[in-house]
């Protein structure tokens, strides 16, 4: 077993003071802003770890779609996002928040605006470039970065790696732990930590898909017919965690197994939750949003001579393809055939959701370590050693929450490291 930084030996009195060693332990946004907090002080010696080949995986697989960094919304609006813990992210936001954001990623070179829904994207669109310039900011400051160094804990005080070249230990004044939750586990998000911190006795939540998909008991002849098709232009009306209604407008896609996209997403947190309650969650589907109950009955009780009921709804509703087949797949024919009853169900048609899917095909996810077991962040059991990004137990939608809390943290986590370095030296 290799050591790969022993502690050095007590100087003599003369002898010029080394500069405290920090790890910071994976290479996403909450580590690499960890990383860059320190580094600006010019006091740390900063080592970045990380398991993959390179940093920063899931960030650049977040970002082909359009890479989304923060959100434009009103600040005591967007600080609501964050749920039941949003009084805990709240002084890490407002140290940095969705403007500190825009500002930071101006000063990486990158020009951003804000879409119609308020989401921001860099001008381009792309995560890479962004990440390029990044990268070479803290390779300039000084950050010394270690690929394909898994962590798998301590001991005697050392951080272990298991690398290529076998098991390295790393001796340091200071440890950063940014190593994501656990969905997308081929980026490097694992979650293989939690069992790690647990035994040593860290008050850890267990981690749970969020913004993901559900299962749906879909018919055989649904499934094949309809898997892939995207239902656009709905919108859905479900419970919160605090038992309110809350109704959306968006889309969302129909898979082999149930729905997935932007609208199951909105509300995978609180239905998630009533799942693992009641073993199953109804949400409501409005297929015509934009038109009034009263205008929806008047068009479906109108005379259709000899159409059939599928051709009436298509040529006085537009009602065709996937919503016609969710129609059939969730009324009885005694329902389908009753004007009012099918009236009231396009627009607002009950739709059982099942199990979430597994938490590796989801974008983020719940869970981690408790806040409770933080002082900070710093973990109150282990001094020396802090936490930031997804492994702390907060969740957010999509629309650039979870970035910008993760840059956020990362930022707090590598002010708590100074200041506590500073407290000790």
């Amino acid at each position: 077993m290799t050591n790969l930084a022993p502690p050095p030996a007590t100087p003599p009195d003369n002898a010029p003071v080394s500069r405290p060693r920090v790890a910071i332990v994976g290479g996403g946004p909450a580590g690499l802003m960890a990383a860059e907090t320190l580094a600006r002080a010019g006091t740390f010696d900063v080592h970045l770890y990380d398991a993959m080949p390179s940093v920063g995986r899931k960030f650049l697989l977040a970002g082909r779609g359009g890479m989304n960094i923060t959100h434009a919304e009103p600040y005591e609006q967007f600080v609501t996002r964050y749920g039941a813990r949003a009084a805990a992210l709240r002084p890490m936001l407002d140290a940095f928040g969705p403007e500190a954001v825009r500002a930071w990623v101006h000063g990486l070179g990158i020009e951003t605006f804000v879409g119609t829904s308020g989401r921001v994207f860099p001008t381009e669109m792309k995560a890479a470039p962004l990440l390029r310039a990044w990268l070479h900011r803290l390779r300039e400051a000084g950050v010394q970065f270690h690929q394909r160094h898994r962590w798998i804990g301590w001991t005697e005080g050392a951080l272990r790696f298991d690398t290529p070249a076998g098991e390295l230990l790393a001796h340091t004044d200071a440890t950063v732990l940014a190593l994501g939750g656990a969905s997308w586990a081929r980026l490097g998000s694992d979650g293989a930590w939690l069992p790690v911190l647990a035994q040593r006795g860290i008050g850890v939540a267990p981690l749970r898909p969020s913004n993901c998909g559900f299962d749906v008991a879909w018919s055989a002849v649904f499934s094949e017919r309809y898997a892939g098709q995207p239902l656009t232009t709905v919108a859905a009306t479900w419970t919160d965690g605090a038992g309110q209604r809350v109704r959306r407008q968006g889309q969302f896609v129909v898979t082999a197994t149930g729905v997935e996209g932007s609208l199951i997403y909105a509300m995978s947190a609180p239905v998630r939750d009533q799942v693992e309650a009641h073993g199953g969650a109804v949400v409501e589907l409005d297929l015509l949003p934009d038109l009034s109950i009263e205008r929806v009955l008047g068009e479906v009780a109108r005379p259709r001579g000899s159409r059939s009921m599928s051709s009436h709804l298509q040529g006085r509703l537009g009602i065709k393809g996937v919503k016609a087949g969710l129609l059939h797949e969730c009324l009885s024919k005694d329902q389908y055939a009753d004007p009012v009853t099918l009236a009231r169900a396009l627009k607002a048609l009950p739709l059982t959701l099942g199990a979430p899917r597994p938490i590796d095909e989801a974008i983020s996810s719940a869970g981690g370590v408790a806040f409770e077991a933080l002082e900070g962040t710093m973990l109150r059991a282990m001094p020396g050693v802090f936490v930031a990004g997804e492994m702390v137990d907060w969740e957010a939608p999509t629309g650039g929450y979870l970035l910008t809390a993760c840059l956020a943290g990362g930022v707090a986590a590598g002010r708590d490291v100074a200041d506590w370095l500073h407290v000790c030296r």
